[in-house]
């Protein structure tokens, strides 16, 4: 426990240290947030669609806590460039801790930044339709930020090329937040974005946090609950995988 307690305080001193770089990094969300929401916001109305922030606010908190989580991994590289992930895994503490307190603490990171974009979209006109459920979106928050900060972790165990993990992270995060139903409704979307979206993690995760915040459901949250569990479970898995390789 106090390996994942020191590696987890880590993380969030590195997110300290680094605040500008999350504050920047929120530029993109904003920007099709913005762009987007009132760009095509008088379209989706005409078509019968409501209020588009209503609908797409959701799926940007998502796309904020997904792109930092992935990008969480690319420390592991820095850290062994410099030789402290060397120092950590000869350490006495288990590598299944090492591996935990660093998800927990990119995670916690991630999340923050999805706190940061919600009070945003509150700002810009969003609304939830319930104050009381905000804090079992918080929950899918968190367990989208665990699932993709253990799977960015997890690959960058295996990437030791520091130019090429953002190409392999975009390669990953653009398909897996486009075909998400981030954007548009999966109820309306053709029979192939409907099927690829099954296999997507994110669209359970956007689906639970939009159903909870504006009661507009895809899949069902229970649905949402169990996959996204199944899912931290599985990229916990294959993340002590690989740590458990990593030779020192």
């Amino acid at each position: 426990m106090k390996a994942i307690y020191v590696m987890w305080l880590r993380q969030l001193i590195r997110f300290w240290r680094t605040k500008s770089r999350i504050i920047a990094s929120l530029a993109q969300p904003i920007l099709f947030l913005v762009a987007l929401g009132f760009g095509l916001g008088p379209i989706y109305a005409k078509s019968g669609g409501g209020s588009y922030i209503q609908f797409l606010a959701p799926g940007i908190i998502g796309m904020s806590i997904l792109f930092t989580a992935m990008f969480a991994g690319m420390e592991v590289i820095w850290d062994r460039q410099f030789g402290f992930l060397k120092e950590t895994l000869v350490s006495p503490s288990s590598r299944f801790s090492i591996f935990l307190g660093r998800t927990l603490g990119g995670a916690t990171v991630a999340l923050i930044q999805g706190i940061v974009l919600f009070i945003i979209t509150l700002i810009i006109g969003f609304r939830p339709t319930s104050i009381a459920l905000l804090p079992l979106a918080l929950v899918f928050m968190f367990l989208l930020a665990f699932i993709f900060t253990a799977l960015g972790t997890a690959l960058a165990i295996k990437v030791e090329d520091m130019q090429a993990f953002p190409l392999i992270m975009n390669f990953i995060i653009m398909p897996v937040f486009f075909l998400s139903g981030a954007l548009y409704p999966l109820a309306t979307a053709s029979g192939v974005i409907k099927t690829i979206a099954l296999f997507d993690p994110l669209s359970y995760q956007i689906d639970a946090i939009r159903s909870i915040l504006t009661g507009a459901a895809h899949f069902g949250l229970m649905v949402d609950f169990t996959v996204s569990l199944v899912c931290a479970a599985i990229v916990t898995m294959l993340g002590i995988y690989f740590f458990n390789r990593v030779e020192v």
